[in-house]
């Protein structure tokens, strides 16, 4: 076994000397391509010709083991016609986000685009019917997002039928006539509100709620309370949560298909970074749908292993300090969960969760039934091994309701790998502007308290565990506060503006966004609040702040936006029409009460902002 894992590693290797020479040009070219095909493009001026889209991290551009996997170009402003053959070019690709863009006219050829996972379209202008086969050729798609278009005709019953479909967002369009059943049950996002539907709600779709068919005056069935005047018994033979006939067909086709994918992954799995060929890279399994994170050593690692004299009480190594392949294992900084090592890693089931300012992040389940989410720094690179050991350990003791605590790292000097728990109904960004289906649902006032309770709860604890840090977060926003089953906010990302080169740390981390940073260049732990501020005003407005893109382009300047109304009086209008339009009069004067700290706290003067003891202060006064 171990002679054949050697061959193909070799064969591996050999593709991989072909793969630099023919895919890293073609993709560059290809992105260019797209670009040209834009208007308003200018967001996209680091993509240019000679360099590497993953290297250099273009606007947009999600990579993993140097190869694209997605495009999220999402508040860019963009329009025009995107170039479908352009986007054929990026084998790797799986995501496409043109969210809250000017884009008109037909749905793109995107069906061209087998692989795709998630297709996110929302907020455009797209416009026209929507081919009833067109989602044929899509089986691998989970996420549809088509929401706030002009789409017209049927909804596709191609779309029903994708097998691994798991959120379906088509509201605020304009499609019309029946909705077609579902044939698979794995959807758990749904909304179809606001279009022009009619006739019987399949019963496959029962189960959602009322909201999500809300204002379609045609439809009856469950779960409206319209009950349907007459209706026609379903046609036998078709039950909508099976697999259709002919799978042990579709089985052995999809056995050939593999081994002609298997050859064209193992070609993308390939990186211009030179450095990336002793690093962390994936690999598809046989239902070519979950990742493989797996890790490639070149079988001379230089790095001494780290002493056993370090470790601490409850925590412990999962494995030796190499495993024989070159390769340091895991260091366990909390076992609380259980222990686990790097070849635990490599054989667990994997996806790409996304890319943001300080690493890639990624899910992996592994056999013992435990997810955790991996992140891979890059730019951590200002300590050394012994005291980033210290770091992590420290991190590791934290015990806190609203701090999300590490389980384990991994230690290069080129990256490093932080391994947490996994946390199933994702960030607050998510739940806020991305989800539609219950979890979104459930956002109320009392719950929307608990969360900004929760926060400032776990902000004021590292701002006195870590009063020495100028700052005890530093990058604090949305997409870094998960929402545990019960909506109990966890805070994660905190305390590693130390850790993390100062240059990147000044691209990334959101406290750098603070009005006396642009301003002085200085940040403190109030820069800390004013992060916190845009996050009530985000909480209770409902706005996508502007302050989390970097070029401004979009979303909503949540601060001066509040400052005018403020002014104006007029605050009750900011409040999220989605809590408003359900609370009591006593409840929307404690949300404004809430928008007003929420301004204190994002103070354009950092010596008139609230510290952070004030603020808790204040918040807890709010009981509902």
């Amino acid at each position: 076994m171990t002679v054949v894992r050697l061959l193909v590693l070799l064969f591996l290797l050999t593709l991989s000397l072909w793969c630099n020479l023919s895919f890293s040009l073609s993709e560059n070219e290809s992105l260019l391509k797209l670009k040209k095909s834009l208007n308003h493009a200018g967001v996209l001026d680091d993509w240019v010709s000679g360099s590497n889209p993953c290297v250099r991290r273009w606007v947009g551009v999600i990579c993993f083991g140097g190869i694209i996997t997605g495009l999220h170009l999402s508040d860019l402003g963009l329009s025009g016609t995107i170039d479908i053959e352009a986007l054929q070019q990026l084998p790797g690709l799986r995501t496409i986000s043109f969210v809250n863009n000017s884009f008109s006219g037909p749905i793109p050829e995107f069906n061209k685009l087998g692989a795709l996972k998630s297709l996110l379209l929302t907020h455009n202008e797209f416009s026209g019917e929507i081919a009833n086969d067109f989602f044929t050729p899509m089986s691998s798609l989970k996420k549809v997002w088509l929401s706030e278009n002009k789409f017209t005709g049927k909804i596709p019953d191609s779309l029903m039928q994708l097998s691994l479909l798991k959120e379906l967002h088509l509201e605020g369009n304009q499609f019309s006539g029946k909705i077609p059943p579902l044939k698979q049950s794995k959807l758990n996002s749904l909304d179809l509100s606001q279009n022009l539907l009619e006739g019987e709600i399949p019963q496959s779709l029962s189960a959602f709620s009322a909201s999500s068919f809300a204002g379609n005056t045609g439809l009856c069935g469950k779960p409206l309370a319209t009950e349907c005047s007459s209706s026609l018994p379903s046609l036998p033979g078709q039950p909508e949560s099976h697999p259709p006939a002919g799978d042990n067909t579709n089985t052995m086709v999809g056995v050939v298909v593999l081994l002609l994918i298997t050859l064209l992954i193992s070609c993308t799995l390939c990186s211009s970074n030179k450095s990336d060929k002793d690093e962390f890279s994936f690999s598809e399994k046989e239902n070519l749908d979950e990742l493989v994170l797996s890790v490639r050593g070149n079988g001379s690692s230089k790095k001494p292993p780290l002493e056993n004299s370090r470790k601490g009480p409850g925590s412990r190594r999962a494995s030796q300090h190499n495993n024989g392949n070159g390769m340091t294992d895991l260091i366990m900084v909390n076992d609380e969960k259980g222990s686990f090592g790097l070849p635990d890693l490599m054989k667990a089931a994997a996806e790409v969760l996304g890319s943001g300012g300080l690493g890639s992040a990624y899910k992996a389940m592994m056999t013992s039934g435990l997810s955790v989410v991996v992140k891979r720094m890059r730019e951590m690179n200002v300590l050394g091994r012994d005291s980033f050991d210290a770091e992590m350990r420290r991190f590791g003791r934290i015990r806190h309701k609203n701090i999300l605590t590490p389980l384990a790292y991994h230690f290069r000097k080129e990256e490093k790998l932080l391994v947490s728990e996994y946390i199933p109904k994702g960030s607050l960004l998510y739940v806020l502007h991305g989800d539609r289906g219950m979890c979104h649902a459930e956002l109320n006032w009392p719950i929307r308290l608990k969360i900004i309770k929760g926060i400032a709860n776990g902000l004021g604890f590292l701002h006195s565990d870590y009063s020495t840090y100028n700052l005890p977060h530093g990058n604090l926003k949305s997409s870094n506060v998960l929402l545990d089953e019960n909506y109990e906010p966890l805070l994660g990302d905190y305390a590693l503006d130390p850790l993390t080169n100062s240059n990147h740390s000044a691209q990334a981390m959101f406290a750098y966004k603070s009005p006396e940073y642009i301003t002085t260049h200085q940040v403190s732990p109030k820069s800390d609040v004013y992060c916190f501020g845009i996050i009530i005003l985000e909480i209770i407005t409902g706005k996508f702040p502007s302050q989390y893109l970097s070029n401004g382009k979009g979303g909503t300047d949540v601060v001066q936006w509040v400052l005018q109304a403020s002014s104006e009086g007029r605050e009750q209008e900011l409040i999220d029409p989605e809590i408003a339009n359900t609370s009591n009069t006593n409840s929307i004067h404690q949300m404004v009460q809430m928008l007003r700290i929420g301004a204190a706290c994002a103070e354009t003067d950092a010596t008139q902002r609230l510290d952070m003891s004030e603020a808790i202060r204040r918040i807890e006064e709010i009981k509902v």
